[in-house]
């Protein structure tokens, strides 16, 4: 274990917190995932304290010390589920290669997981997990930030308030330009590393999809691995059709250089069209907290907001903006704490990771061997 501060040590409770004793987490992995999302969320969350950080690097040790000095830091995740019966909820920023036998470890050592997207590599491995939790009376939830993003939670609200009428169409893009492969795990080419945008980015696409319009009968995909050296996909579109009969497009890539809108929904009475980022990643790379004294968090500017019409083009003034609702992550970690007092359901359950997945792996065969892959009703 690196060094911590001894009278943090001391002070720290063991055993099961009392119902005034915030919950105390073990974060396993602190590179991007750990250090920018789950720990400042986490932290940010009255119920929630951030109790171990698991990390072989020293200078993100060290790191993870000056930006939480209550922290314990330790060099393993085994040093984690050594101190199972001293944690009420683990947290899985790993690389994905390692998200199904931690997790797995983690829920025989008796304790709650969340697991950052994707959950698994296959829908059958999430299954696994999601019966290994229930077997156990325990929460396992996958973080799935992008359902509290600005854009996001526009687009549903407008769905659900029957604004756009009947949805024909949902069109939504996370494209990037980074002609450069950055390398590492997560463009790596190896099966085993579950790299590549379609299991990064194409997680958040698919899952958006199915919270707002259900189930999936039928995936078709085209994907290519576009900049020289990449090993892994980079440019991906997904075409769904959803059991409802509305159509979903997707979009990831890392090779756009003019970028397209994040979203345009297309119903019987409107047309919905948003351009950029929810602000909330970009809040927190720069060190912003939510809570923090003078932050609006997630809040866009005016001129951020989308259009919403018919019959005319927004590019050209057409439409009416519609007030973007602030984004709001926090939401996910304050509903874990609430679900671990309260025994109730996660805001994120395996089973919809599974769902997720399904399509993904359609996706992928479909890409492969240029076919339009159908999903079994129920499956």
């Amino acid at each position: 274990m690196s060094e911590t501060s001894e009278e943090s040590a001391m002070s720290r409770p063991t055993g099961t917190p009392a119902p005034g004793d915030p919950l105390r987490v073990g974060l396993l992995g602190y590179g991007l995932a750990g250090s920018v999302f789950h720990a400042p969320l986490i932290a940010a969350t009255d119920d929630l304290l951030l109790d171990t950080v698991s990390t072989s690097d020293p200078q993100r040790q060290a790191q993870a010390r000056a930006e939480h000095p209550q922290v314990r830091t330790v060099d393993t995740p085994e040093a984690v589920l050594d101190r199972a019966a001293d944690l009420d909820l683990i947290v899985l920023a790993t690389p994905n290669k390692t998200h199904v036998p931690l997790a797995t470890a983690a829920l025989e050592a008796g304790v709650p997981v969340v697991v950052d997207k994707p959950l698994a590599a296959t829908a059958a491995e999430a299954e696994k997990l999601a019966a290994l939790a229930e077997e156990r009376g325990l929460l396992l939830s996958v973080f799935q930030n992008r359902r509290w993003d600005n854009d996001f939670r526009t687009v549903r609200k407008l769905i659900e308030d029957g604004a756009l009428g009947d949805i024909t169409r949902f069109e939504s893009r996370f494209e990037r330009w980074r002609p450069q492969p950055k390398g590492g795990w997560r463009e790596s080419g190896d099966p085993a590393e579950i790299g590549g945008l379609l299991y990064d980015l194409g997680s958040h696409l698919a899952d958006q999809a199915l919270t707002l319009f259900g189930p999936v009968v039928s995936v078709y995909a085209e994907s290519d691995v576009r900049r020289p050296g990449a090993e892994a996909d980079d440019d991906t579109f997904i075409a769904l059709t959803h059991a409802s009969g509305v159509r979903s497009h997707l979009w990831v890539s890392a090779t756009t250089p003019l970028l397209g809108p994040r979203f345009r929904v297309l119903g019987t009475k409107a047309g919905y069209t948003k351009h950029g980022l929810d602000p909330q990643e970009a809040a927190l790379r720069e060190g912003l907290r939510p809570g923090a004294e003078g932050v609006e968090w997630g809040v866009e500017p005016k001129s951020g907001w989308g259009r919403m019409g018919a019959g005319t083009s927004p590019r050209s003034g057409g439409g009416e903006p519609v007030p973007t609702l602030p984004g709001d992550y926090p939401a996910y970690y304050t509903a874990i704490a609430r679900a671990l007092r309260e025994g109730g359901a996660p805001p994120v359950s395996a089973a919809e990771a599974a769902a997720a997945l399904r399509v993904l792996e359609a996706a992928k065969l479909s890409a492969a061997e240029g076919r339009t892959v159908r999903i079994e009703a129920g499956a």
